[in-house]
């Protein structure tokens, strides 16, 4: 396949076991005194980002821009590998991309021609450095000779592990990433591409891999293409892969399409540029419908669609689905604001950005008790009183999970006098969790999977209460090719009947 510049316009049980803690308090929703919880929205587990040149660049910077410009997908660790003068090199640590790399000892290393790198989010009480991304594998001299980063989910992990192990493999981490490397690594001898179609027609789930050896470079997607990746190029010597298109922004890479689902992208030792080779041909595309909703950064492009005019076209369709008399439209930051400003076009209802967060505390942030979980919410969101007061008010969110946070987002805007709140959610009402790569809690955990519009409308205390349908999404998105899962119950890819005891790959 020619990739030259043309445009295309369960959570595991190990990981449950860990959150289910966090979760606990807050099982019974309905009840008054839940207050806010900070885990009430669904997260995105990683990132990833991949560059190769044939020509003096450095990397070791170049990788951190495109890093920084995926941090919103995980900020609790991050990490690079890069492939220099047939040696590889990596680093990786908790904290945020300006933390890890803050302090690196001969940076000189990592100023190699290829590099990939990382950044994840991590479940509660799994904050383990085993589990830090890119993973790698080693030769008998202790050299390193594999390494790859990975977001998704392997519904088939836990099998395929005990198929390793029984083969005398030894696992050094409770990622179903290490699967992954562990069979590439397994049929080496097979050729670098031989290897990789060998392990993706194993593995089973949602995947979107980067990786390097000594000397190559590489990167693949599940036969679904339910996790993003997106193919850039600097100039015709130097390509760049990453999960959003605002990652090649970042590095200055030119946007040239996204990478197929079933397709491998790598470099040759006997061809120039780099190839494309499909695993699989006639793969229908079915990237996650959340990524557009909620996850992707706004000024990011997936498969041709823009995030953020999704997101506005959202809030107009929600006002043509269920228009309501007030005074002023509110979007809960960061990815509910370009809805609320669609609706405030397609309504004439004026948009006015009254709520203002604050960035700067972690979505780790322990709350021990109620009295403080009641004032988290006011620390990441607190309304400017005198745009409110007296006021009928439209609140367009992204999404509504666990409901604790919308309703004492509620509590709040009642507090300042608003005397309307009409709700709208510019998703379909979440009803199953996901088991393709996506921090989400149990069923009994959603709100909507518990309750009918009517009870959550009584339960948040607002005068209207609306979601957007999967027809008007659909109708948004342009196809119903999308992993709409969680609205559904319905996925590309077959629920595995038990829990894998793995983590997810993050």
């Amino acid at each position: 396949m020619d990739l030259e510049f043309q445009k295309y316009s369960t959570l595991s049980k190990y990981a449950f076991q860990n959150r289910y803690q966090d979760f606990e308090e807050t099982r019974n929703f309905p009840k008054e005194d839940l207050g806010a919880y900070p885990f009430d929205k669904m997260e995105e587990e990683c990132g990833v980002f991949g560059l190769h040149s044939t020509q003096e660049l450095d990397t070791f910077s170049l990788s951190q821009f495109g890093l920084f410009a995926l941090q919103h997908r995980g900020q609790e660790a991050c990490g690079i590998a890069v492939g220099n003068k047939g040696k590889i090199f990596s680093v990786k640590d908790e904290g945020l991309v300006l933390d890890v790399f803050k302090t690196i000892e001969e940076p000189e290393q990592f100023m190699g021609s290829t590099v990939i790198g990382h950044t994840r989010y991590t479940t509660a009480g799994d904050k383990k450095k085993y589990n830090f991304q890119p993973f790698f594998a080693k030769n008998e001299y202790d050299q390193i000779i594999l390494s790859i980063a990975h977001n998704g989910n392997l519904t088939n992990a836990k099998q395929l592990r005990k198929e390793l192990e029984d083969e005398g493999v030894v696992f050094r981490a409770t990622s179903d990433t290490e699967v992954i490397l562990r069979l590439i690594q397994k049929n080496l001898d097979l050729g670098l591409r031989g290897a990789i179609k060998a392990t993706m027609e194993k593995i089973e789930g949602a995947y979107s891999v980067v990786g390097i050896t000594r000397n190559k470079f590489f990167a693949f997607r599940d036969f679904n293409g339910i996790r993003p990746l997106v193919l850039g190029a600097i100039d015709e010597n130097t390509f760049v892969v990453a999960s959003e298109s605002c990652a090649l922004d970042g590095v200055g890479a030119q946007y040239v399409r996204d990478i197929l689902p079933g397709e491998i992208v790598y470099t040759s030792d006997n061809e120039k540029g780099l190839q494309s080779y499909l695993v699989k041909e006639d793969c229908v595309n079915r990237i996650c419908a959340f990524e557009y909703i909620y996850f992707a950064r706004p000024d990011s492009t997936l498969e041709g669609i823009n995030v953020h005019e999704v997101r506005e076209k959202s809030g107009m369709k929600i006002w043509e689905q269920a228009p309501v008399d007030a005074d002023i439209v509110i979007g809960v930051p960061d990815s509910g604001v370009p809805a609320a400003i669609g609706f405030s076009k397609a309504s004439g209802i004026p948009f006015r950005p009254v709520l203002i967060k604050n960035r700067y505390i972690g979505r780790s942030f322990i709350i021990p008790s109620q009295e403080m979980r009641e004032h988290f919410v006011n620390l990441k969101l607190n309304p400017i009183v005198s745009e409110m007061k007296d006021k009928r008010v439209v609140i367009i969110d992204d999404s509504i999970v666990r409901g604790t946070t919308s309703k004492r987002l509620v509590k709040i805007l009642k507090n300042a006098g608003v005397k309307e709140i009409h709700f709208r959610s510019v998703s379909p009402p979440i009803v199953a969790p996901c088991f393709l790569g996506i921090d989400t809690p149990t069923k009994d955990d959603l709100i909507s999977a518990n309750m009918s519009k009517d009870e959550l409308k009584d339960y948040l205390a607002v005068d209207s209460l609306e979601f957007l349908t999967v027809e008007n999404l659909v109708e948004i998105l342009g196809s119903p090719n999308h992993c709409f899962g969680c609205f559904t119950e319905k996925y590309p890819v077959k629920n595995p009947d038990e829990l894998a005891f793995v983590d997810q790959g993050d």
